[in-house]
């Protein structure tokens, strides 16, 4: 289930002006206040990594730069899911601050790569690269976004399957 919350237009556009993403801020924030286990919160980034990555592909030849940031952020999504679950430091740095920032994301998907698949390092540097340069430089077309999309979505299927089989030991 989504819901839609309304914000005054004048607050939203300078966030954005400034760099942050609004529903980044305010997820960040309800998952703190809500007070969620891990594996509760593990499920919600999860399940905005595939809302992320769903809204990114459909926005492509839309537009490409807003894309560009969807699949970035699937991609973190992923990152910091994958991070609790195998409860790097990094995540707990994370928790400390109540903020990721990138050398703590880019720390996990090293670390994730050596441990899970170094397809996660590399599918997470292509994220990175979408987001740099089709987010805020935006200099992507959309044929190069869609040269890329491949990138997340593997990051995504790897996410997943990992996940089942922790389940399943569990």
């Amino acid at each position: 289930m989504e819901i839609t919350i309304s914000i005054p237009k004048i607050l939203y556009e300078k966030l954005t002006r400034s760099g942050f993403s609004v529903e980044s801020l305010i997820v960040e924030k309800l998952i703190d206040e809500g007070n969620l286990d891990l594996d509760e919160e593990i499920r919600v980034r999860f399940e905005l990594a595939e809302r992320y990555l769903r809204e990114g592909e459909s926005l492509i030849d839309k537009d490409a730069v807003q894309a560009c940031e969807k699949l970035y952020k699937s991609a973190e999504e992923v990152i910091k899911t994958l991070a609790m679950t195998e409860r790097l430091s990094e995540a707990d740095e994370a928790k400390k601050r109540n903020r990721w920032t990138l050398p703590l994301l880019d720390a996990a998907a090293r670390k994730l790569g050596e441990k899970i698949s170094e397809r996660i390092y590399d599918d997470w540097d292509h994220a990175y690269f979408i987001h740099v340069e089709g987010f805020h430089e935006a200099r992507l077309r959309p044929e190069q976004v869609k040269a890329r999309l491949r990138y997340v979505k593997e990051l995504l299927d790897l996410a997943e399957k990992h996940l089942k089989s922790k389940q399943a030991r569990n």
